[in-house]
């Protein structure tokens, strides 16, 4: 008797997965599930899911760039925060001036304190100063992380800035000044201008004003007073070779050249600069 009338039960009407108090009749084309109002998406025919269209978007692959980069919609995400770090450590830097005591070079303090390798690439002396990085980041940045993606751009303006510091120290030599402090994003502008020279070679593009723009900037460093020129130097370095690594790296290996030829930098500055503070023979404070 119980299953004669559990056969004549109606059968509980469809309801949406993700809304189980909503009886939906319409149905995903692709998966056949009820789909209530508001997880209805327009497809070519009828209706689609949340989790259908998600899988499909998954399943497109990530347009590229020439150079590998995703391409994406939207603000320079990585470009943006770079300055806005730049802009806000300013401002502290302003109200409270132990702030750049605490984070800027010094050659003496590189080696005990090395986190000030990178943190000094975030500070700045003056407006001006502020002003005529952030403005030059501001037009490169967005170009080079358009083409490289935004985890080798980040990657090359770490770098860049670190090689700055490391170029003050290996170019200071054993008569130089050790008691020098250095701030500024200077070091990794210098390296998006080496890299967007190889950049812009490998796309096709005319990189003479580059050049131009780098030879300038180099002879300012000489003549104008208090302008670290061989923080511009590092950093120009690190940003070229980094820079021809990303640009002419076969498309198979790009994977591979993003990681190894950073973590090589990164080894062969730790040892230059090792040596150079063995060499010299520093007691530090």
């Amino acid at each position: 008797m119980s299953e004669e009338l559990a056969a004549n039960r109606p059968a509980a009407p469809p309801v949406c997965p993700r809304h189980p108090d909503r009886v939906s009749y319409v149905r995903c084309q692709r998966c056949g599930r009820p789909v209530c109002a508001d997880c209805q998406r327009p497809a070519p025919v009828g209706v689609q899911c949340p989790d259908c269209v998600a899988e499909a978007a998954a399943a497109i692959p990530a347009r590229r760039t020439t150079l590998g980069g995703q391409l994406r919609q939207g603000p320079p995400v990585v470009t943006l925060t770079f300055i806005g770090l730049c802009a806000a450590s300013y401002v502290i830097g302003l109200v409270n001036p132990a702030w750049v005591d605490q984070l800027a070079f010094n050659p003496l303090l590189g080696q005990s304190q090395p986190y000030r390798f990178l943190t000094a690439a975030f500070l700045h002396a003056s407006t001006i100063h502020i002003a005529s990085n952030l403005i030059a980041l501001w037009f490169i940045g967005p170009y080079l992380e358009q083409a490289l993606g935004r985890a080798r751009f980040t990657t090359l303006y770490l770098l860049a800035a670190v090689g700055g510091q490391v170029g003050v120290v290996l170019l200071a030599g054993p008569t130089g000044s050790w008691n020098t402090w250095v701030v500024g994003a200077s070091g990794a502008v210098f390296g998006l201008f080496g890299a967007i020279f190889f950049v812009m070679r490998r796309l096709g593009g005319n990189a003479t004003g580059i050049i131009g723009v780098i030879v300038l900037n180099v002879l300012i460093g000489f003549v104008v007073p208090g302008i670290a020129w061989q923080a511009h130097a590092g950093g120009l370095v690190v940003g070229a070779l980094l820079g021809a690594a990303y640009a002419f790296a076969p498309p198979a290996r790009r994977r591979l050249v993003a990681v190894a030829v950073p973590v090589a930098l990164v080894v062969v500055m730790a040892v230059a600069v090792k040596l150079v503070y063995a060499s010299v023979n520093i007691v530090f404070l």
